[in-house]
């Protein structure tokens, strides 16, 4: 009674939780302009719109997968051996079509057999991706890649994509912004984006209603998995090379937190592309502080670890899980 009480209140008005994440963005954002020296310094804020721009875009891709009422644990191995790999095959003198196509058909694939253990195997989705994350990792790096960090080749179009400014703002931002269009239309303006709704709402009422849910489970993995490549190739262009480390950093759970934290419910079957970019802002400017205040790593995750288990905790008061979405078992 107390958590829908709770619903209710965060529901009403202007207490809605997508307004307070963007007030506490601002409140946040002054008060370390105010406090941090260098916060505010153009240089500084091109580094946080430029990391909230490669964390989104990865958010993109968990977002439509949570809002199908899924989970996608493989999203950062995927981001890394996939644009590690294809920076190998140029390095070792393929042509920059036969790397692209051959990173992207596996890529592909990795995404088709996610989906199918999820849709007609019955794995649960927690299961299934945090498998075929650690095959992925596994698999490139012991066979495919040379070392951990892969050079992006000099000359490269990622390499001068890296330094392409738009009105002094990085063209990383903009890439993000294009990715958050396109995800809206699609999830409110197509047939298919308003099945990944109805699935998440409701998946037993989706299927009796006619609604092809196992391709429609496989396409919204395939399409995290696309958006992932995306991302790694995004941030390649950025550092001027992969490091295939990140796959045991904590960026995995740093998505997961701009989604929740941004009102994607983990029940799925609501939120959208204004959720995923308020989330980003928020953690982007809550990374930025803490890196400047110099906190350590360690700190740092426990500061995230924190926060992620309250923007759960107030998830499900918002959001309570009902008896399909426990029978379901994919999160």
């Amino acid at each position: 009674m107390a958590g829908l009480q709770a619903a209710g209140i965060f529901r009403q008005g202007f207490w809605s939780q997508e307004r307070i994440v963007l007030g506490l963005s601002a409140l946040l954002f002054l008060v370390s302009a105010i406090a941090l020296p260098g916060f505010a310094e153009p240089a500084n804020l091109i580094s946080i719109v430029r990391s909230v721009s490669v964390l989104g875009l990865l958010a993109v891709g968990m977002a439509i997968v949570i809002i199908g009422r899924g989970i996608d644990l493989a999203a950062v191995a995927i981001m890394a051996m996939s644009a590690a790999w294809y920076l190998q095959m140029l390095n070792d003198g393929w042509s920059e079509a036969a790397a692209f196509a051959i990173a992207l058909a596996a890529v592909l694939a990795i995404g088709l057999v996610n989906g199918f253990l999820i849709a007609y195997a019955d794995v649960p989705a927690i299961f299934a991706t945090l498998a075929s994350g650690s095959f992925v990792f596994g698999f490139v790096r012991s066979q495919l890649i040379t070392q951990d960090a892969i050079p992006v080749p000099a000359g490269h179009w990622l390499e001068q994509l890296g330094g392409v400014r738009i009105l002094d703002i990085p063209a990383e931002v903009f890439i993000f912004g294009g990715a958050c269009f396109v995800a809206y239309l699609f999830l409110r303006f197509t047939k298919w984006g308003r099945y990944v709704y109805f699935m998440g709402d409701n998946l037993m009422a989706a299927r009796n209603i006619g609604i092809p849910v196992r391709p429609m489970n496989m396409l919204r993995y395939v399409l995290s998995a696309v958006i992932a490549l995306a991302a790694g190739l995004l941030t390649a262009s950025s550092l001027h090379s992969m490091n295939t480390r990140i796959v045991n950093s904590t960026l995995l759970y740093d998505i997961i937190l701009v989604v929740v934290i941004g009102g994607i419910g983990l029940s799925g079957g609501k939120g959208g592309m204004r959720n995923v970019i308020g989330g980003a802002i928020l953690i982007g400017i809550m990374l930025n502080a803490m890196t400047i205040i110099d906190i350590p790593n360690i700190y740092q995750n426990l500061i995230k670890s924190t926060v992620l288990l309250i923007a759960i905790i107030v998830d499900s008061l918002l959001n309570p899980r009902d008896e399909q979405t426990a029978q379901q078992g994919d999160i």
